[in-house]
């Protein structure tokens, strides 16, 4: 028979993520695939993601409502308890056999809360990673310690769940699956990103991709630095939209004014996976404090300047160069990132988050795991299985 798996997506970043490890679900002749899709992924503010889950083909089981038109805390806070009321029904009326999960979204409490109460069996993909600037960092601990299954992009971040108090069985390094794009999808040429985005790419180019810091009270505190350093830069600057965090309109609102000063630049609302994979390989640097200038980069051997607080913990490779949310520490890395003694000490670089085949790992297990019954009782290693 086969097993039905549900699958969460609520914004672009988790479903590029998850794009292989769909396409193979899809295919694979023993599972029934549903994707729950939520959140900003229905948002026309943040560019309607839903049309291309749509046109990539893949069957929306249900399209749930619950991200508030808000820029604060609270509403984040309200979102998450409106994702719980739509899925208890969308949950509760499908049975999945297994949730399928991944990262750290806030959102992403509220199908792990429901399958919790609903007895549904959850995997989780990229646990065990640490990010001490953002509420994310709690958010992905917790799910672990909801899930049953985990999948992890490197095998420190394997132990660190393990150490958890997570059996050793349950616990799989697969690397991080976003970076089967790099192996299996067709990047596009400069050329090709030049017509589609009406670039110029001769020209020097840096993508900035920043989010709120959501473990400050003011979520935005350390952007000013940023515009300040990058104010005294003559690249090119493209953008790409933050998060649907506390403090996203303010810094699309200072971003846009930003580039509206400059005369020159440019801010997208949603660039698809494989435009956004392809700029990585043809950009000069990238700045910011997305966790794809941590894990995808390094695949490219692309010089990334990582700002404050938000992936503080979190494991890299060489490319990386750290720096306090300081504008004159910012410039400083700008200036080292663009360095061509830099670019050619990465050549040969390894990234530390995987080889492009994650997507097959983690389908290969959630193919052939055990019955529900032995997945939701889980034993308490860490303090001797007591």
């Amino acid at each position: 028979m086969k097993r039905t798996i549900a699958v969460v997506t609520t914004s672009r970043a988790d479903y590029s993520h998850l794009y292989w490890p769909l396409k193979e679900l899809q295919a694979h002749p023993n599972v029934d695939l549903k994707v729950i899709v939520m959140a900003s992924h229905l948002s026309p503010e943040f560019g309607s993601t839903v049309r291309e889950i749509e046109a990539d083909g893949f069957p929306i089981a249900a399209k749930l409502e619950c991200l508030l038109s808000s820029d604060t805390d609270v509403g984040m806070a309200k979102s998450i308890g409106m994702g719980v009321l739509s899925l208890a029904d969308a949950l509760g009326q499908m049975r999945p056999d297994l949730l399928l999960l991944i990262a750290d979204r806030y959102e992403m409490l509220a199908p792990a809360s429901v399958a919790l109460a609903l007895r549904i069996p959850i995997a989780h993909i990229e646990g065990g990673e640490i990010s001490e600037g953002a509420i994310d960092d709690a958010v992905r601990n917790a799910l672990t310690k909801m899930s049953h299954i985990h999948f992890t992009s490197t095998e420190t971040a394997r132990e660190r769940v393990i150490s958890m108090g997570e059996e050793p069985w349950r616990v799989h390094h697969a690397g991080a699956p976003s970076l089967d794009h790099m192996r299996r999808s067709q990047l596009l040429s400069k050329e090709e990103l030049e017509q589609k985005l009406g670039l110029d790419l001769d020209t020097s180019t840096v993508l900035i991709a920043y989010h709120p810091v959501t473990i400050l009270r003011d979520t935005t505190r350390e952007a000013e630095a940023l515009f300040t350093a990058l104010g005294q830069i003559d690249e090119q600057l493209l953008f790409c939209y933050p998060n649907a965090d506390a403090g996203s309109r303010e810094l699309i609102e200072r971003t846009q004014a930003f580039l509206k000063m400059r005369g020159h630049g440019r801010l997208f609302v949603n660039l698809p996976a494989v435009t956004y994979w392809s700029l990585l390989k043809h950009v000069r640097v990238m700045v910011g404090n997305s966790s794809s200038g941590i894990m995808e980069t390094g695949s490219f051997a692309l010089p990334t300047v990582n700002v404050g607080i938000r992936q503080q913990g979190r494991e890299r490779a060489a490319n990386v160069l750290d720096t306090e949310a300081e504008a004159e520490c910012i410039l400083k890395k700008i200036i080292e990132a663009r360095r061509e003694s830099f670019r050619r000490s990465l050549e040969g670089m390894a990234n530390p988050y995987g080889d492009g085949h994650g997507a097959e790992r983690i389908v290969n297990v959630l193919a052939n795991l055990p019955a529900a019954e032995t997945l939701l009782l889980k034993r308490g290693v860490a303090s001797g299985g007591a």
